[in-house]
């Protein structure tokens, strides 16, 4: 089975792929293409998951992906690299794989090809409200990153994602215009990728592209937390967006 690669139009600049969960070696729920090391599957399927995704940018290449808290926290991806805590990455180093694990929270990958600087975030709805994206964006510019383009991946889309009330209190006034009534007396449907379009163009990125995949369809070729749950399922898999400046 070929592996499912989504491509930004606005990133075309730079090496990048917003990948499905076709074309790995796992199995079961984690069918087959599950990059996550935090999941429960095979560790030995996701490590040659993972290498056949470096394959698709160079086989020499390193991947660097972080243990993903729903922070706000940014790091700067050089020769040496030991996955740390956070939600968001940069470099300017050629041959570095920034890859994001995702499961409905939206996947960012920013890049200024002039510059040749790249970013990837994490940008579940904890995180978009922390800051995780303007983070990510204050790093590149310190790297001297100045016409960033943003493309947002698979997520989770507004008529999956019902919250209740209490979420809606985390949002400021004028940000709750991302929410509609749902069917539910005092429940709500979330627009992440619109959330997260607005936090970006607040941040002065003018390009930005939102691929509008969204994750929770059944047999949509994601994986996704919240079908998981609802289907009473153990466990589930993680699909990986990824990006890097060619040598």
């Amino acid at each position: 089975m070929s592996m499912d690669i989504h491509r930004a139009a606005n990133l075309s600049g730079i090496a990048h792929g917003f990948f499905g969960r076709a074309g790995g070696v796992s199995a079961g729920l984690y069918e087959s293409l599950n990059c996550g090391p935090g999941s429960k599957d095979d560790p030995k399927a996701v490590a040659e998951n993972r290498k056949r995704v470096t394959a698709t940018f160079d086989a020499r290449a390193r991947l660097a992906t972080l243990a993903q808290i729903h922070s706000p926290i940014v790091h700067v991806v050089g020769a040496d690299w030991d996955c740390p805590q956070g939600d968001a990455m940069v470099t300017a180093q050629p041959g570095i794989i920034l890859g994001i694990l995702t499961a409905d929270c939206a996947p960012v990958l920013f890049a200024d090809s002039q510059a040749r600087v790249i970013g990837a975030a994490h940008a579940g709805w904890k995180g978009a409200v922390g800051g995780v994206l303007e983070a990510a964006i204050a790093a590149m510019q310190k790297l001297g990153a100045t016409r960033i383009h943003a493309a947002i991946g698979p997520t989770i889309a507004q008529e999956d994602y019902e919250v209740g009330a209490d979420f809606r209190t985390a949002f400021t006034a004028a940000d709750r215009n991302y929410f509609s009534p749902a069917i539910r007396p005092r429940h709500f449907q979330f627009n992440l990728p619109g959330y997260i379009a607005m936090r970006l163009a607040r941040a002065g990125i003018e390009n930005i592209t939102d691929l509008a995949l969204s994750t929770y369809p059944p047999g949509n070729g994601f994986f996704s937390f919240r079908r998981t749950t609802h289907a009473g399922e153990p466990d589930y898999g993680r699909q990986i967006s990824a990006l890097m400046i060619k040598p």
